[in-house]
């Protein structure tokens, strides 16, 4: 999802960059993704099923911005791990659309996270899919097969049709399945975190909780990890969601961001968490 910084002159040249990079396909034959469980207020355990957001309005998918403000001081990192399917030969030359470095990072850190991860990327890098997917102190979340827009006039992204934004959420859960990631959570965020009525209607049976955010870190096309550092550092609230990426040639700074916050937010009395603890407190949705 390398889109929305937080300026619009950056998000303008942002847009000019996912012109360039995203092209993908979206066929396939389409399997069913997790149903959500009947609320939010269950804890969360390896046996209880994902905390999910209840039916928006005439039923239509939930979205998940940020948690409570008050209380516990928490915040979920989260990575977008994204990858287009025109990609494939540029990866084949080199071209690193993965982030060991920043994976082993959150291990040593042991920083809980939620990777929101397009199906095409898992294809890309399986044995790395694989084991995210099996780690405990993560969890898997679906980001589209494609990485298609879901509505028009996203950030330059070309455009999945209504009749194709089903298959193509639940042709990455299949995905994630064949590779062997386990217990991927029922949370879809959109590519370029682009949404409307009708993208929610035609997510509706899947059954997902949609997630979007209420920080953006800047870190795509980054390269002054300082800079974003103090960008994250100054819009953290309780209860925030972050959105980073996991894609080393379009964020090259997200592992020395990440080792750079989370001691400081540490110090500040914050505490990582998933997601699904997030959504599992209660918080604002849309």
């Amino acid at each position: 999802m390398i889109t929305l910084v937080r300026r619009v002159t950056a998000v303008c040249a942002l847009g000019a960059a996912l012109s360039a990079l995203a092209a993908c396909t979206t066929t396939g034959e389409a399997t069913r993704a997790p149903l959500p469980a009947p609320s939010a207020t269950a804890a969360v355990s390896p046996s209880a099923r994902p905390p999910t957001l209840a039916p928006g309005p005439a039923g239509r998918t939930p979205v998940f911005e940020y948690g409570r403000r008050t209380g516990a001081k928490t915040v979920a990192l989260t990575f977008d791990a994204d990858m287009t399917a025109d990609q494939g030969p540029r990866a084949a030359r080199g071209e690193r659309f993965d982030n060991p470095g920043l994976i082993a990072a959150l291990r040593e850190l042991k920083v809980p996270a939620t990777v929101f991860m397009t199906g095409r990327w898992a294809e890309e890098y399986p044995r790395q899919a694989r084991s995210i997917g099996r780690d405990r102190l993560f969890e898997v979340a679906n980001h589209s097969y494609s990485h298609y827009a879901f509505t028009d006039d996203c950030y330059g992204l070309p455009t999945i049709g209504e009749e194709r934004m089903r298959a193509d959420v639940e042709r990455a859960y299949a995905v994630f399945r064949k590779v062997g990631v386990r217990d991927a959570m029922p949370y879809f965020r959109f590519p370029g975190g682009c949404y409307d009525r009708r993208a929610l209607e035609a997510l509706t049976a899947v059954g997902v909780t949609a997630v979007q955010w209420d920080v953006v870190s800047g870190d795509a096309f980054a390269t002054d990890a300082r800079a974003v550092t103090q960008g994250v550092l100054d819009e953290v609230r309780p209860g925030s969601v972050v959105v980073l990426h996991c894609t080393r040639s379009a964020a090259p700074t997200t592992e020395r961001v990440v080792r750079s916050v989370v001691p400081k937010l540490r110090a500040e009395g914050f505490r990582f968490v998933k997601v699904s603890e997030l959504i599992a407190a209660g918080g604002v949705r849309r």
